[in-house]
């Protein structure tokens, strides 16, 4: 083989490449799964995806390849590697969907497992290991390789039940023919747990109530309806942090829809988890007494890595298991009261969960303690349009050289949406704003007119203030949502750039929050329509973007800035629309004199409508009879609290793979505050 290249490689080491490479992408898909949780991480994201489009073919192509070649090869040992390939196809616990539609295909992975278990099984009786050696090492050997394929078959069963379980559809049945479990067990120290562990508690106790809502399920039978249940749901609502709470439910039906958890946390799937290792472990040993004569060097070294590998995955599966948060959902509700008693009450369960979470934050180099336990939620993406129309207009020489490969490619709109978008965190007060608007619209009996009804988006702060029967500030929500947020967008850019009152040291809190959630809002409608309601529009959109860019005033680019250019790759409104002010209050100031004083223009017919908004807004403030800035942020709550609600559940369940939207997270906030108050 010497000096024969990679295909004499292949040609006589091929079985032996692909039983590496499919415990190599097993190793990936375990260490990168949780990427998917936050938003960011792009290229481990890339991996991750590459890894789970790769992992199965792999698995199943070296099983073929095994059936139909095994009997050429010297070693015998190849033979053993075929049940491993079953347990690689079974996968780790902390992922078995990528996307949504994967769950759907589950019947598919039912038919390919019946194949696959046949295929191995036809490997195993044609070619397994004689046992005529005088030692007896054919027979241990013989009784290692039906240890594995037992194990195998079972983790590639569980791997398929938990695809069906994890379906909508599934969770729908469950939920309406399951009654909300009662968490009875509370430690008696519990309120001196830390404030995360308190929160995760509390997430377990009411994810009834998320489960409910992400199938849409609002009715509950009252047979089904626990006794108590009602006084217990307030209970667990009480002196909780619902942003928190709703942020680590949200992670707890990712765990539930894109990971084995409806199938591992339950009596079944912890029997598995402790049996796994164990026979991983005795096949490990068997073959350690397994006379090696006859056998190839690197086929024991391969043999020795796949077991060690099933050792490891299986120990660390049962390691997880125990120490997840699920398992007190399942230690709390367990009919076995002397299991409760002996994990929770005598806190053997909580030290074994601290040493768990005490492990991942190490090998997560720091940060939070239970950072995993929890989605992204706090960093939402960005968007402004005038800040896009100042550098589109700069032309082609400014323009960056990736922009300028992308606009070759026919790229131009994708390169667009990601170069002058960008991120920020959501602001602790912010949130609680939002947070309390939810409450208030509750409190007045407003949530059920407003979003399940059908109430128009905006509507109830113009209308609490007496300003929703004037016919400029009616017509600028738009007829449709989605044409509302682009009126509303531009004309809060223009007003807060005339606005004195905006310029006050003491509104900085507020003209942050406004701006934040103005973008948001755009951002969603750029690059993100499908978490909307109403019809895109995409080509208003475009349509009013070459026209802000038609209007922007001609100036020189300084060279410093256009070299500086040339080698960006974000652009983002957060952050940098500073370093060009000048050129975007040109812009405000083009717009907002070409336009104000027109009552139609076919050309722009929505910046007419922008321009008349901003001239309102401005003479409210100056007559003081409406604190402008206030109702300004009120329609961008109640604009994002619409399109929370209206989004469809199939559109937050699937954002849940990549960190999740903070539109996702008010939705639930909205789900607790009206099924508390059913």
């Amino acid at each position: 083989m010497a000096g024969g290249g990679p295909l004499e490689l292949w040609n006589h080491r091929s079985m032996q490449i692909l039983v590496l490479l499919s415990l190599g992408l097993q190793l990936v898909l375990f260490v990168f799964a949780g990427t998917r949780r936050r938003e960011g991480a792009p290229v481990r994201r890339l991996i991750l995806w590459l890894a789970y489009l790769m992992a199965d073919s792999t698995a199943v192509y070296a099983l073929g390849h095994l059936s139909l070649s095994a009997s050429v090869h010297d070693s015998q040992l190849v033979t053993f590697w075929g049940p491993f390939l079953l347990l690689h196809l079974g996968g780790p616990d902390n992922i078995t969907a990528y996307a949504l539609q994967d769950n759907q295909l589950w019947l598919r992975h039912l038919q390919m497992l019946v194949v696959q278990v046949l295929g191995a099984a036809y490997v195993l009786n044609k070619y397994y290991i004689p046992a005529s050696t005088s030692d007896g090492g054919g027979h241990l050997l013989r009784l290692a390789s039906f240890l594995m394929f037992g194990l195998g078959v079972v983790k590639y069963g569980e791997r398929t039940w938990a695809l069906k379980r994890s379906t909508l559809e599934s969770i729908g049945v469950s939920v309406r023919t399951q009654p909300p479990a009662i968490h009875n067990h509370f430690h008696p120290h519990d309120e001196a747990a830390s404030e995360e562990e308190f929160h995760v508690r509390r997430a377990h106790s009411l994810f009834h109530v998320c489960k409910r809502a992400i199938v849409d399920s609002s009715v509950i039978e009252t047979d089904m309806i626990p006794e108590g249940h009602n006084e217990y749901t307030s209970k667990m609502m009480h002196k909780v942090d619902m942003w928190t709470l709703t942020g680590i439910e949200l992670s707890l039906l990712y765990d539930l829809l894109y990971t084995k958890a409806a199938v591992v946390h339950t009596l079944f799937g912890y029997v598995v988890r402790v049996i796994s290792p164990l026979t991983a472990a005795a096949s490990l040993l068997l073959f350690l007494f397994t006379s090696k004569d006859g056998h190839g060097r690197a086929d024991i070294v391969i043999t020795y890595v796949l077991l060690a590998g099933a050792v490891f995955m299986e120990t660390t599966s049962l390691v997880n298991a125990l120490g997840s948060s699920w398992t007190f959902a399942f230690l709390s509700t367990t009919r076995w009261r002397w299991i409760r008693y002996s994990a929770l009450c005598n806190q053997r369960w909580d030290r074994l969960r601290r040493a768990v979470v005490s492990l991942r934050h190490l090998f997560n180099g720091g940060g939070s303690r239970y950072k995993s336990a929890r989605l992204s939620n706090t960093i939402i993406g960005q968007y402004n349009m005038l800040h896009f129309c100042t550098r589109a207009a700069d032309g082609p020489f400014a323009s960056p050289l990736l922009g300028s490969l992308a606009k070759k490619l026919g790229l131009n709109e994708w390169w667009n949406r990601n170069h002058y978008s960008g991120t920020t965190n959501l602001s602790s007060s912010t949130g609680h704003s939002i947070v309390t608007y939810l409450k208030r619209l509750h409190a007045r009996g407003k949530w059920s007119i407003t979003v399940r009804v059908g109430m128009k988006w905006g509507k109830d702060p113009l209308e609490r203030r007496r300003v929703y029967v004037e016919g400029i500030l009616k017509d600028s929500l738009g007829f449709e949502f989605q044409e509302g947020i682009i009126i509303w967008h531009i004309g809060t850019d223009v007003f807060l750039a005339k606005s004195e009152s905006a310029k006050a040291h003491d509104a900085t809190p507020t003209v942050d929050a406004i701006k934040v959630l103005s973008d948001y809002m755009m951002f969603l409608l750029v690059e993100r329509p499908y978490m909307l309601p109403g019809q895109p529009q995409s080509k208003l959109y475009q349509r009013t973007c070459e026209k802000l860019v038609s209007m922007r005033s001609t100036s020189r680019v300084r060279l410093r800035y256009r070299i500086k250019n040339l080698f960006r790759v974000h652009d983002g409104p957060a952050g940098s629309s500073s370093s060009r002010a000048q050129e975007r209050e040109e812009l405000v100031n083009n717009l907002y004199h070409e336009y104000v004083n027109k009552e139609f223009s076919f050309g722009a017919p929505r910046l007419t409508h922008v321009a008349r908004l901003s001239k309102h807004l401005l003479e409210k403030e100056r007559d003081g009879t409406t604190e402008t800035l206030e109702l300004v942020l009120e329609v961008w709550m109640d604009i994002l609290v619409y399109a929370s609600n209206k989004c469809s559940r199939n559109s937050h369940a699937q954002k849940l793979n990549s960190g999740g939207e903070m539109t996702t997270i008010i939705w639930l906030i909205a789900e607790h505050l009206y099924r508390a108050a059913l």
